[in-house]
Protein backbone atom coordinates (compact mmCIF):
# COMPACT_ATOMS: atom_id res chain seq x y z
CA UNK A 1 0.00 0.00 0.00
CA UNK A 2 1.62 4.00 -1.25
CA UNK A 3 -0.20 5.85 1.19
CA UNK A 4 -3.55 6.47 3.28
CA UNK A 5 -5.26 9.66 2.76
CA UNK A 6 -7.86 11.02 5.18
CA UNK A 7 -10.27 13.31 4.26
CA UNK A 8 -13.02 14.85 6.05
CA UNK A 9 -14.44 18.02 7.51
CA UNK A 10 -12.90 19.57 10.23
CA UNK A 11 -13.21 17.84 13.57
CA UNK A 12 -13.78 14.56 11.88
CA UNK A 13 -10.77 13.13 13.60
CA UNK A 14 -8.16 13.23 10.78
CA UNK A 15 -5.13 14.17 13.14
CA UNK A 16 -5.74 11.72 15.94
CA UNK A 17 -6.98 8.67 13.73
CA UNK A 18 -4.09 9.43 11.25
CA UNK A 19 -1.61 9.09 14.02
CA UNK A 20 -3.13 5.87 15.20
CA UNK A 21 -3.48 4.43 11.64
CA UNK A 22 0.27 5.47 10.70
CA UNK A 23 1.89 3.59 13.73
CA UNK A 24 -0.51 0.14 12.78
CA UNK A 25 0.49 0.18 9.00
CA UNK A 26 4.10 1.03 10.40
CA UNK A 27 4.03 4.43 8.28
CA UNK A 28 4.94 8.03 8.63
CA UNK A 29 2.41 10.08 9.45
CA UNK A 30 2.14 13.73 7.93
CA UNK A 31 -0.85 16.61 8.35
CA UNK A 32 -1.07 18.89 5.51
CA UNK A 33 -1.83 21.92 7.69
CA UNK A 34 1.22 21.24 10.04
CA UNK A 35 3.61 20.55 7.18
CA UNK A 36 2.32 24.21 5.66
CA UNK A 37 3.02 25.73 9.49
CA UNK A 38 6.56 24.14 9.48
CA UNK A 39 7.33 25.40 5.82
CA UNK A 40 6.27 28.64 6.30
CA UNK A 41 7.12 29.65 10.22
CA UNK A 42 3.27 30.42 10.66
CA UNK A 43 0.33 29.46 11.98
CA UNK A 44 -3.12 28.83 9.25
CA UNK A 45 -4.36 31.33 11.26
CA UNK A 46 -1.90 34.02 10.49
CA UNK A 47 -1.65 32.74 6.76
CA UNK A 48 -5.61 33.21 6.37
CA UNK A 49 -5.34 36.97 7.61
CA UNK A 50 -2.40 37.79 5.71
CA UNK A 51 -2.94 36.34 2.66
CA UNK A 52 -6.52 35.54 2.66
CA UNK A 53 -8.07 31.98 2.26
CA UNK A 54 -6.74 32.00 -1.12
CA UNK A 55 -2.94 32.42 -0.35
CA UNK A 56 -3.87 29.64 1.91
CA UNK A 57 -5.19 27.59 -1.00
CA UNK A 58 -2.26 28.24 -2.94
CA UNK A 59 0.09 26.41 -0.32
CA UNK A 60 -2.20 24.08 0.51
CA UNK A 61 -2.12 22.61 -2.99
CA UNK A 62 1.49 22.71 -3.24
CA UNK A 63 2.08 20.89 0.07
CA UNK A 64 -1.02 18.31 -0.87
CA UNK A 65 1.27 17.58 -4.44
CA UNK A 66 4.54 17.24 -2.78
CA UNK A 67 3.05 15.00 -0.25
CA UNK A 68 0.94 12.66 -2.79
CA UNK A 69 4.26 11.94 -4.75
CA UNK A 70 5.28 10.65 -1.38
CA UNK A 71 5.48 6.67 -0.34
CA UNK A 72 4.77 5.06 2.70
CA UNK A 73 3.02 7.93 4.48
CA UNK A 74 -0.54 8.58 6.04
CA UNK A 75 -1.59 11.96 4.91
CA UNK A 76 -4.13 14.02 6.84
CA UNK A 77 -5.25 16.74 4.65
CA UNK A 78 -7.35 19.80 5.70
CA UNK A 79 -10.83 19.91 5.20
CA UNK A 80 -11.05 22.73 2.53
CA UNK A 81 -8.59 20.50 0.34
CA UNK A 82 -10.80 18.66 -1.64
CA UNK A 83 -11.86 21.58 -3.21
CA UNK A 84 -9.64 22.23 -6.09
CA UNK A 85 -9.77 19.86 -8.74
CA UNK A 86 -6.29 19.96 -8.84
CA UNK A 87 -6.01 18.35 -5.13
CA UNK A 88 -8.51 15.63 -6.16
CA UNK A 89 -6.49 14.34 -8.56
CA UNK A 90 -3.51 14.22 -6.78
CA UNK A 91 -5.07 13.13 -3.82
CA UNK A 92 -6.77 9.70 -6.40
CA UNK A 93 -3.43 9.23 -7.48
CA UNK A 94 -1.18 9.35 -4.09
CA UNK A 95 -2.71 6.54 -2.67
CA UNK A 96 -5.95 5.29 -1.00
CA UNK A 97 -8.13 7.72 0.20
CA UNK A 98 -10.65 7.44 3.52
CA UNK A 99 -13.62 9.77 4.01
CA UNK A 100 -13.88 9.97 8.11
CA UNK A 101 -17.69 11.66 7.92
CA UNK A 102 -18.97 13.47 10.99
CA UNK A 103 -21.95 15.34 11.47
CA UNK A 104 -22.20 18.45 11.86
CA UNK A 105 -23.30 18.09 15.53
CA UNK A 106 -20.04 16.03 16.25
CA UNK A 107 -17.75 18.91 14.10
CA UNK A 108 -19.34 21.55 16.38
CA UNK A 109 -18.74 19.89 19.70
CA UNK A 110 -14.81 18.68 19.00
CA UNK A 111 -14.05 21.88 16.92
CA UNK A 112 -15.28 24.17 19.96
CA UNK A 113 -12.73 24.94 21.84
CA UNK A 114 -10.24 25.17 19.22
CA UNK A 115 -9.07 28.97 18.92
CA UNK A 116 -7.01 27.44 15.51
CA UNK A 117 -9.86 27.34 13.14
CA UNK A 118 -9.98 30.73 10.82
CA UNK A 119 -13.10 29.04 9.40
CA UNK A 120 -14.87 29.28 12.45
CA UNK A 121 -14.51 32.56 13.88
CA UNK A 122 -17.78 33.56 13.21
CA UNK A 123 -20.91 34.20 15.26
CA UNK A 124 -23.09 31.04 14.39
CA UNK A 125 -19.90 28.17 13.88
CA UNK A 126 -22.43 25.66 13.10
CA UNK A 127 -23.98 27.34 10.40
CA UNK A 128 -20.48 27.60 8.75
CA UNK A 129 -20.06 23.89 9.23
CA UNK A 130 -23.49 22.90 7.51
CA UNK A 131 -22.38 25.21 5.13
CA UNK A 132 -18.99 23.55 4.20
CA UNK A 133 -20.50 20.09 4.33
CA UNK A 134 -23.05 20.70 1.68
CA UNK A 135 -19.69 21.96 -0.60
CA UNK A 136 -17.28 19.42 0.58
CA UNK A 137 -19.22 16.70 1.60
CA UNK A 138 -19.94 15.09 -2.59
CA UNK A 139 -16.40 16.03 -2.88
CA UNK A 140 -15.11 13.79 0.01
CA UNK A 141 -17.39 10.87 -1.42
CA UNK A 142 -16.53 11.34 -4.80
CA UNK A 143 -12.79 10.11 -4.59
CA UNK A 144 -13.13 8.51 -1.24
CA UNK A 145 -12.07 4.80 -1.55
CA UNK A 146 -13.70 4.46 2.25
CA UNK A 147 -16.00 6.15 3.99
CA UNK A 148 -16.09 6.04 7.62
CA UNK A 149 -18.31 7.07 10.44
CA UNK A 150 -16.52 8.63 13.16
CA UNK A 151 -19.63 9.98 15.33
CA UNK A 152 -19.38 8.94 18.91
CA UNK A 153 -16.75 6.32 18.04
CA UNK A 154 -13.24 6.09 19.88
CA UNK A 155 -10.46 6.70 17.63
CA UNK A 156 -8.95 2.79 17.97
CA UNK A 157 -12.43 1.51 16.81
CA UNK A 158 -12.22 3.87 13.74
CA UNK A 159 -8.82 2.74 13.21
CA UNK A 160 -9.91 -1.20 13.49
CA UNK A 161 -12.60 -0.50 10.63
CA UNK A 162 -10.23 1.45 8.32
CA UNK A 163 -7.43 -1.72 8.39
CA UNK A 164 -10.40 -4.15 7.75
CA UNK A 165 -12.19 -2.31 5.14
CA UNK A 166 -9.00 -1.35 3.14
CA UNK A 167 -7.21 -5.24 3.22
CA UNK A 168 -10.77 -6.16 1.44
CA UNK A 169 -10.14 -3.11 -1.70
CA UNK A 170 -9.49 -4.43 -4.87
CA UNK A 171 -6.18 -3.54 -6.64
CA UNK A 172 -6.10 -0.36 -8.23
Amino acid sequence: MRNVILVGPMGSGKSTIGRLLAKELRLTFKDSDKEIEQRTGADIPWIFDVEGEAGFREREQAMIGELCASDGIVLATGGGAVLRPENRIALRAGGRIVYLHASVAQQLERTSRDRNRPLLRAADPGRVLSDLMLIRDPLYREIADLVVETDERPPRMVVEEILDRLHMLPPR
